[in-house]
């Protein structure tokens, strides 16, 4: 599996994105400017990391959402490759359309940074495959604008389809119908909120994120 990490201005866990990529597949992700116009032949999977790109100013993801990359990110998107946004990257799917729905300022108005429990709901995709339907994972979250947000109608929507990848067990944001995590109609692009590169059994006291990318290699080298 030939992965890719985009990197913004502001982006803050680009690092632990690479170190767990490097660790679960043997090979070091290539490492993309947000400001290059040439995409990396050959990549199965590309994660959007989180932090805070461009300092978060105007709006959470907007200014990065408008960056050079973006419309190469959008045509690997199309063409069938899997995409992974954590926290930020989620804002940003959202804000370039790969995402339905918005990630607002956070229910209590506070900045959240602990681990939470999630449930798995379904495991369909090569994201959950390795999980099972209903069961509960750790994980850790921190932002301040997690707040999913969608109408009724597209929440029903992505019911419907089983496209909520993930929910918060104790909703820590306010998100609708606690949704942690949701899927791309082909299921192949994947945003959430909650960090799974930082629980892949290192030094950070957690592995249950590993399964997630051992899900999509695992995925791909069927193909």
């Amino acid at each position: 599996m030939k992965s890719g990490v985009i990197i913004f201005p502001g982006s803050n866990c680009d690092r632990d994105a690479i170190t767990a990529l490097k660790d679960i597949t043997g090979q070091a992700p290539a490492e993309i400017w947000h400001k290059t116009t040439e995409w990396p032949t050959g990549l199965d999977f590309v994660v959007v990391p989180g932090g805070f790109s461009y300092g978060d100013y105007l709006r959470c993801g907007a200014m990065a959402g408008n960056s050079p990359i973006i419309p190469h990110l959008k045509k690997f998107a199309e063409a069938g490759g899997h995409v992974l946004g954590i926290c930020n990257g989620f804002q940003i799917l959202t804000e370039t359309g790969l995402l339905p729905g918005a990630l607002l300022r956070n229910a209590a108005l506070n900045f959240v940074c602990r681990n939470e429990r999630l449930i798995v709901s379904p495991n369909s995709s090569a994201f959950t495959s390795q999980y099972k339907t209903g069961s509960e994972v750790i994980v850790p979250v921190a932002h301040h604008d997690g707040n999913y947000f969608a109408d009724a109608d597209t929440l029903d929507l992505l019911e419907g389809d089983g496209r909520v990848a993930f929910r918060y067990a104790d909703n820590p944001n306010g998100s609708a119908r606690d949704i942690a995590g949701i899927l791309s109609t082909n299921g192949r692009v994947l945003g959430m909120m909650p960090h799974p590169e930082r629980a892949i059994g290192g030094h950070e006291g957690g592995s249950d994120g590993r399964a997630l990318f051992e899900g999509v290699m695992n995925a791909l080298a069927t193909v």
